[in-house]
């Protein structure tokens, strides 16, 4: 008897080991697919708000300027993967973008537009501060980010991007919008 009790011991063993064994693979063999699936989402929505970013630039009514290029800078980590790379030396006004990545604050100057990444929302404040009276563009896609001084504001509101305007920061900076920009922005800050 304890031959026979040793036997289905030892088979129920095999058997939830194999079981189990066969479950991990299985999640393990879907996970990328489930991993996959989300950055897709992350991608599509990154590749919508690039393609916002480059509509603000072309409704962006800028004073004349020498510049022969539209420098636009990601600030921070860069959620974008190579999306907002497509932008490069495509033209607005007949001026090419060209894209930078930038990590210091002592760079924001010479960009006519920046890109505030989720990732400096904490210092977003001092930063904005540093360029209210300078002729760039500040986008971001931070919740709250236009109480703290950005021109402009995405969000994703039931799988839509929406956008927000703070009109006076962007007139501080001497610039404006064009009135179908604004009229297609979900609320406007004067």
């Amino acid at each position: 008897m304890s031959v026979i009790y040793f036997v289905r011991h030892r088979s129920a063993i095999f058997l939830r080991r194999y079981v189990c064994s066969f479950i991990l693979m299985l999640w393990i063999g879907y996970a990328p697919i489930f991993h996959t699936a989300a950055i897709a989402d992350n991608n599509l929505e990154y590749q919508v708000k690039a393609a916002f970013i480059y509509n603000f630039i072309a409704f962006t009514y800028w004073p004349e300027s020498t510049n022969q290029t539209i420098q636009l800078c990601v600030y921070g980590e860069n959620y974008f993967g190579r999306e907002i790379d497509k932008l490069q030396n495509k033209s607005v006004n007949k001026k090419p973008i060209t894209v930078s990545y930038i990590n210091d604050s002592n760079q924001l100057k010479q960009c006519q537009v920046v890109f505030f990444s989720k990732s400096v929302s904490t210092g977003l404040s001092n930063l904005l501060q540093s360029l209210s009276n300078e002729l760039i563009l500040t986008v971001a896609d931070t919740p709250g980010a236009i109480s703290h001084g950005v021109a402009i504001n995405m969000d994703v509101v039931n799988n839509k991007i929406v956008f927000e305007i703070n009109l006076a920061i962007a007139r501080k900076s001497g610039l404006d919008f064009s009135s179908k920009l604004l009229q297609l922005a979900t609320k406007v800050y004067q």
